[in-house]
């Protein structure tokens, strides 16, 4: 039998589906939906092997619906006109169960692509069903966005990750005629990255190995069997976070050529420019931040530029942002300082602005004090007079450290200038 692990053991029905409990637990959001089979249009966003496709079919097959499915991956807009014409036959203007049309991968298609998707969505001749990895905010046109519920699936916890072996070792027609003995699973489920297809691949390509029926696995043997299988393991693409992980380090650590390298092999393995581009985006404002502020400029115009000129190009694009940004002095300190100011509002709640700086658009709120006392910057010397802004209770705290860089030095020299020993820098 070919079929992979992972699909033998593809859940059926809701009470088989691992995790998720926020969505179809008994008091989820998505449980009396589908139960009653009253079924939004709605966005799947998770990450990898999380379950996607299996609710979207386990959702067709409790409401008891026509269930059609593309792959944006090698879909246009023909075939997606043709799924609707086939849906729109299969009875979705003639009853309330209207088919479902499940699109994996929507973040792929093109504006064009989601637009022949409105219509369709409008008029309730299909239920959409999209699956992402990527934020919908970005990936999905705002004009279907509007039409769907977006819905977060949450990453495998440890204890979800070992039911799926145990369920793996004990009711799979194949590997339950194995004595599988499992002692250690810390390897298993650091190498899946928390992706169950990914993890059942691993443990059945390991199992596969043996000729024995009866195997033990521990960690050590479980490195050595995924080592000695390196380049079956490599082709199916299963090294994508670990390459992505090593991309944005080998930039932070300000190794241009190890970049590059990281870079290329995304490329080859056909990686989405955007997601490269996005992820070049976040790196400019964590790791170089204020640093070098033109840093954010390259790589939102690189974000831009790979949108709209795609592969192959894209390729000359990305290779110079990330050169650029490896080659730029670093620094976390904006990073930190928005941690820290989360944690202190966390940690403070909702503490009352200082009435001198709150806006005062009406009369009432003049006369309670609103805005009374404020000074107004550009009327003093150098732009600046020291007043409060923070609430009293934190008075003094400082959240943004500058970075030991020469444009930061400057900050802090112009931030000691203006505030003397206020805030300690």
């Amino acid at each position: 039998m070919n079929t992979p692990l992972a699909e033998r053991l593809r859940p059926k029905t809701l009470e088989d589906y691992i995790s998720q409990t926020h969505l179809v637990g008994k008091s989820g959001a998505l449980y009396q939906q589908i139960k009653s089979s009253v079924i939004p249009s709605m966005i799947l966003w998770g990450p990898p092997g999380i379950g996607k496709t299996t609710l979207a079919n386990i959702i067709a097959t409790e409401s008891e619906r026509p269930f059609f499915k593309l792959s944006a991956i090698n879909s246009g807009v023909k075939d997606i006109r043709e799924v609707i014409d086939k849906a729109k036959k299969s009875g979705g203007l003639f009853t309330a169960k209207n088919p479902i049309l499940f699109i994996d991968e929507i973040h792929r298609f093109s504006k064009s692509q989601q637009d022949s998707l409105l219509e369709a969505v409008e008029k309730g001749w299909v239920t959409l069903i999209g699956a992402t990895t990527e934020n919908p905010s970005f990936e999905v046109i705002a004009a279907l966005l509007s039409r769907c519920q977006v819905y977060i699936l949450n990453s495998f916890n440890k204890e979800d990750l070992e039911a799926l072996l145990e369920r793996a070792i004990n009711e799979d027609e194949i590997l339950s005629k194995k004595k599988i003995i499992l002692k250690e699973t810390e390897a298993l489920l650091r190498l899946s990255g928390g992706d169950a297809r990914k993890l059942l691949n691993i443990f059945e390509l390991i199992v596969n190995s043996f000729n024995s029926e009866k195997i033990t696995l521990t960690n050590n043997i479980v490195l050595k069997q995924v080592q000695n299988n390196t380049a079956r393991y490599d082709k199916t693409g299963e090294q994508h976070y670990d390459i992505i992980s090593a991309f944005i380090k080998s930039i932070r650590g300000s190794d241009p050529n190890a970049a590059v390298y990281y870079l290329a092999r995304m490329i080859e393995g056909g990686e989405d420019v955007k997601f490269i581009a996005r992820r070049l985006l976040i790196l400019a404002s964590e790791d170089i931040g204020n640093a070098n502020p033109t840093a954010l400029v390259i790589a939102n115009n690189t974000f831009q530029a790979v949108s709209v000129i795609g592969n192959p190009e894209s390729r000359i694009i990305l290779s110079q942002c990330t050169t650029y940004l490896a080659s730029s002095p670093k620094s976390n300190a904006a990073y930190e300082a928005i941690g820290k100011a989360q944690q202190l509002v966390k940690d403070t709640g909702d503490l009352s602005v200082p009435l001198a700086i709150r806006n005062a658009p009406t009369k009432l709120m003049k006369e309670i004090g609103y805005g009374e006392d404020y000074k107004y910057s550009h009327n003093y010397n150098n732009n600046f007079t020291a007043q409060e802004f923070l609430p009293k209770e934190i008075s003094n705290t400082k959240l943004y450290n500058p970075g030991n860089n020469s444009r930061e030095n400057s900050q802090r020299q112009y931030l000691k200038q203006l505030w003397k020993d206020k805030y300690g820098y």
